[in-house]
């Protein structure tokens, strides 16, 4: 089906002087929209109770969600690099807004299928379509900091938790006269539904502002003094191209595909679970010492380290490269977590400090890791390639909630949950990390037959003329 014209790539194409800085923004005003998923924990059990069901059940729509992000992304990475990023913001806007309305129409109505339907489906094919499309268009506007651009399009993702949390809490107050986020309350299901109503409104028109400012540059455009050439120097990038088709045909993808699904396991489970998690750690005689308040600002703060996190360690991959970043990710995790498991009880700020490092690395393997395929693939179709490996995303959104909710189904009742309970479950993410630290040792350049035969446009030495942009 043809795009309306002002969609179509052909009309996005930066003119000479357009300032490549005015990208993040509109990269962030998607990814802070589509980051509104991390904020799924702060009216979880008013859903359970809504709905009358398990965590289990209700854990299945934030999996969902990321089920579709990997599959949707998989299935249309090569249609968004054909198309441009306006066509795939405005296209995510529709569907992520249209998951709320259907979701809230399911609370209304006390169908949960319809909450599975609207939040899981039609807003998981919204996140993974807005989640490729500004990755791969800052890569290409950024070929001489890879790691710094790709942090500043997915730590918008990282930080949408921390506008949403606070904005729902306070939404559902309005919603709702008996709740006022205090420990042991828990706002009405019609009060979900009206902030999903809400939030819908909201984000939809965030992310058509995010589609209407973005560009693509021109096929010849580059930095000023950047030189291809100078990537050869450095261990594991190359300066030759791979296709999307050719890149699941090499044992790299597939170790990378691992060390993503691990490094995404273990931290998703922890946000998934984030609010009632620290109430449950210090809870004594039935009666948690952290309020609900208090947990709701406890996932923000996940939220800004996990922000954080993206643009920090991914930037810092710049220096190091991608894949010690990954050893630091994944070897100090394993410690993080036999820490929190054995002495994150202890007291409250060393939880909340173990955490939030932790939260830290999760979001940093999330934003380095376009990147490392940038360095292992070239540019070619990285936004593909990095559509195909979220496939890792969508298989750890359904393993790390069935292990966090499985094991405390069987704990006991939520509200009745004592940090024992996550024992089981946090030393079972120690041992996926274990395995993630072992794919990322293996990883070795690609072998040559998986380039590219012929030329692409990827610039093959320095600017001389000149930039086309005004900043450097």
């Amino acid at each position: 089906m043809a795009l309306p014209a002002f969609l179509a790539r052909e009309r996005i194409v930066a003119k000479p002087g357009f300032n490549r800085w005015l990208i993040p923004p509109a990269a962030l005003a998607v990814h802070l929209s589509i980051g509104q998923a991390y904020a799924t924990s702060v009216y979880k059990v008013a859903l359970v109770e809504h709905f009358d069901t398990s965590l289990t059940a209700i854990g299945v729509i934030f999996s969902l969600a990321i089920v579709m992000l990997g599959v949707s992304a998989a299935l249309f990475g090569t249609w968004v690099d054909r198309n441009g990023p306006r066509a795939a913001m405005a296209t995510a806007a529709v569907f992520w807004s249209a998951g709320f309305l259907v979701g809230s129409l399911g609370i209304f109505t006390e169908q949960l299928w319809l909450v599975y339907l609207g939040y899981g489906v039609l807003g998981g094919i919204g996140l993974g379509i807005g989640y490729i499309s500004p990755v791969s268009t800052l890569i290409k506007w950024f070929p001489d900091r890879p790691g710094l651009a790709t942090g500043m399009a997915i730590m918008g993702f990282g930080g949408g938790a921390m506008v949403a949390s606070p904005l729902s809490r306070q939404l559902m107050n309005w919603y709702d006269d008996d709740y006022t986020g205090a420990a042991g309350e828990v706002a009405s299901g019609n009060s979900v539904a009206l902030l999903f109503l809400t939030l819908g409104a909201i984000y939809l028109v965030f992310m058509l502002f995010g589609a209407l400012i973005v560009r693509v540059p021109a096929a010849d455009w580059r930095p000023h003094g950047f030189d291809p050439a100078t990537v050869k120097k450095k261990s594991l990038v190359t300066t030759e191209n791979v296709s999307a088709n050719n890149a699941i045909k090499t044992p790299q993808f597939w170790l990378l595909w691992t060390v993503l699904f691990c490094n995404v396991t273990a931290g998703i489970g922890i946000l998934e679970q984030a609010a009632p998690m620290i109430q449950d750690f210090f809870r004594e005689g039935g009666t948690s010492a952290v309020a609900a308040a208090a947990a709701a600002g406890f996932v923000g703060l996940l939220s800004l380290f996990n922000m954080a996190g993206r643009f920090v360690w991914s930037s810092t991959s710049d220096y190091i490269g991608r894949k010690p970043i990954y050893m630091v990710y994944l070897g100090v995790g394993i410690v993080l977590y036999v820490g929190l498991a054995t002495i994150g009880a202890s007291t409250v700020w060393l939880f909340v400090a173990l955490a939030a490092v932790i939260i830290s690395f999760y979001g940093g393997g999330f934003a380095t890791v376009p990147a490392y395929l940038r360095d292992l693939f070239g540019t070619y179709q990285v936004g593909a390639i990095h559509g195909r490996l979220l496939t890792a995303w969508a298989a750890a959104g359904i393993a790390g909630p069935l292990i966090i909710n499985g094991i405390l189904d069987m704990q006991g009742e939520p509200g009745n949950l004592v940090a024992s309970d996550y024992r089981p479950a946090l030393f079972i993410m120690v041992g996926i990390l274990a395995v993630g630290f072992v794919a990322n040792l293996l990883i070795k350049p690609v072998a040559d037959k998986y380039y590219e035969p012929k030329p692409t446009d990827v610039p093959e030495a320095a600017s001389t003329t000149g930039d086309r942009s005004l900043t450097r």
